[in-house]
């Protein structure tokens, strides 16, 4: 396994670089998945006519407004649905070592296309007791994430409800609040987690496409990792591209490549688990207010 850590850079910070970079990489991606983005789009357009909701005007620039509370409710440990909806709804996993006293890391974990809740939680959860990790596992509404078929929306509203139902339950630490996944899962935890640096310390993304930040908040910790043997989403059109956008605006990013294909092997979700929960004791830009854009 080869390994390449990258550190912050004294190149300035560049939003409208990112950005625009962040969109050709999307572009390269898509790509590679045969996505056809004008025939999403024009569906997405019948959807609005039709009277469908695309999401809230803060859901439509990507933004999340849930937030961890000091007080919360009694709520058990285990494995939950949501109940938030009927289907392609979502699961939450509970260590039974939580204490509603000691406020306990958690991430958002997100399926890659064609998958479902399970496929997300499945990402950490044999490692989620010994680490006391909530996990939170949302199902995209579509087949893949919204801003994938065309832009931000649905889905940014339905895991801004689960946070918020979360974040009354359970006590989750701020300061260790992860958004992660695999595949176009990884590409979203990149877009929204840069368009939610305020919300999200960290961003672990397996093997990721692109990224499509609406915006850019605060200064999120980034893992990625990527096989080098990749022929589903290239490494060299995308995390190769990915990683260096990053460091030129300044991201703090731990990068591993790995002998092997489009998938996410043990060791290397151990080694992103260690590199999260590492940070226990270290505060994140994203917990300080300086830090906030």
């Amino acid at each position: 396994m080869e390994r390449h850590s990258f550190s912050m850079s004294n190149v300035a910070f560049s939003r409208r670089g990112l950005l625009g970079l962040g969109a050709l990489a999307g572009a390269a991606a898509a790509t590679f998945r045969g996505t056809d983005r004008t025939t999403r789009s024009a569906a997405m357009a019948r959807d609005k006519t039709r009277g469908r909701s695309l999401g809230t005007p803060t859901a439509e620039e990507g933004r999340l407004l849930a937030r961890p509370q000091e007080r919360v409710e009694a709520a058990p440990t285990g494995l939950h649905p949501l109940g938030l909806e009927d289907r392609r709804d979502g699961l939450l996993y509970v260590p039974p070592s939580y204490r509603a006293d000691q406020p306990a890391p958690l991430a958002v974990m997100l399926h890659g296309a064609g998958g479902d809740a399970p496929h997300g939680l499945d990402l950490l959860r044999p490692l989620a007791d010994a680490a006391g990790l909530i996990l939170l596992a949302p199902a995209s509404r579509g087949r893949t994430w919204d801003v994938i078929l065309g832009r931000y929306g649905p889905d940014i509203d339905f895991i801004d409800r689960a946070l918020g139902q979360t974040f009354a339950r359970y006590a989750v630490d701020p300061d260790r609040l992860a958004v992660g996944g695999f595949s176009d899962g990884a590409s979203y935890a990149l877009s929204i987690g840069i368009t939610n640096g305020d919300l999200f310390s960290h961003i672990v993304a397996f093997s990721p496409g692109f990224m499509a930040p609406a915006d850019q908040r605060g200064e999120p910790r980034v893992y990625i990792s990527h096989g080098t043997r990749d022929e589903v989403l290239p490494i060299d059109v995308c995390s190769r591209r990915i990683v260096p956008q990053l460091e030129r605006a300044r991201y703090e990013v731990r990068y591993t490549e790995f002998d092997g294909p489009h998938t996410v092997p043990p060791e290397i979700t151990r080694e992103a688990l260690d590199w999260f929960l590492a940070d226990r004791d270290r505060a994140t830009p994203a917990a300080s207010p300086a830090a906030r854009r």
